[in-house]
């Protein structure tokens, strides 16, 4: 069924009409809009036509709302607060500065470099919300692939089958001490350094990457503590107990802890990914987010 839409009002017309009725002149409305006079004095002609009522009084060359206009104002000014308000939220959206951002992370970075970033990021963003969930690695995978999150960020994981995963910085493992530990007079740390001191030892991927370092070096690994993430080791070196091998970013956002880094040899990479699912779109703040994350990582 096709519908006449010949007399339905035109939202142009009532921006003139609006413009009219709070510039006052059609000169300073036209300024306002930016068209000719003659197209808002044709403007107003053709909203009183549709209307069927008279909106200004024609004196001269001026116009004077007629009682009629400032009833029919009121009922259009909540409908030019919505306009403001979206044209509000577009600019906000193109400038990234509002909408959803769900992330999920792996301890190491949820716990470390991502609050530094989120800071900050959020305070230039009044408008933006964000949903944060930090989980093991199988779970961010899962919540990234089935639409739970908009990024993952993880630690030590290059490529997946289902997800594309985002490179944001490759770095060394380090060695971390508690204050006063006997090997903080040495500036690199081996396997062969560790030998005879309290090991911290890690569950995950990460920790199967340092015992094959010492295997390299022909050393058992012997832990005394496992724990599964790499801030734990962090927190449980800064209360003594012993030393361990961690991520660098780990490390460096748990400098508080009273525990003293130092370069770990053999060289064993990890690298911070985000990843996000195969093919998709991300929204402008998601983009910059990782952005951000990236520059921070690499600094």
């Amino acid at each position: 069924m096709k519908i006449n839409r010949k007399n339905d009002l035109s939202l142009r017309l009532l921006e003139i009409f609006e413009a009219l009725m709070r510039c006052q002149t059609t000169t300073a409305a036209a300024e306002d809009l930016g068209i000719s006079q003659p197209a808002v004095s044709n403007g107003i002609i053709s909203l009183e036509k549709q209307l069927g009522f008279t909106l200004f009084e024609r004196a001269g060359r001026q116009l004077r709302p007629t009682e009629d206009a400032r009833l029919f104002l009121e009922e259009v000014e909540p409908l030019f607060s919505i306009l403001r308000n979206i044209e509000t939220e577009a600019r906000d959206l193109r400038a990234a500065k509002s909408g959803r951002l769900r992330l999920s992370t792996t301890p190491p970075l949820g716990h470390g470099a991502l609050p530094a970033v989120l800071s900050p990021f959020l305070n230039d963003r009044p408008n933006a919300t964000v949903q944060y969930s930090v989980r093991r690695l199988e779970t961010v995978m899962q919540n990234v692939q089935m639409g739970v999150a908009d990024i993952g960020f993880v630690l030590g994981l290059k490529t997946h089958m289902d997800l594309d995963i985002i490179p944001l910085a490759e770095r060394n493992m380090v060695c971390i001490l508690p204050l006063g530990h006997p090997l903080t007079e040495l500036d690199v740390i081996s396997p062969v350094d560790l030998q005879g001191h309290t090991l911290i030892g890690l569950e995950s991927h990460i920790g199967t990457n340092i015992r094959n370092a010492f295997e390299e070096c022909g050393i058992p690994f012997h832990a005394k503590v496992e724990v599964r993430y790499c801030h734990t080791a962090c927190i449980l070196a800064g209360a003594g107990i012993g030393a361990s091998v961690v991520d660098p970013f780990s490390a460096f956002f748990s400098s508080n802890l009273n525990i003293i880094t130092r370069p770990f040899v053999p060289g064993t990479t990890i690298v911070a990914s985000a990843a996000v699912r195969r093919g998709s779109s991300l929204p402008r703040i998601a983009v910059d987010f990782i952005e951000l994350v990236k520059r921070e990582l690499s600094g």
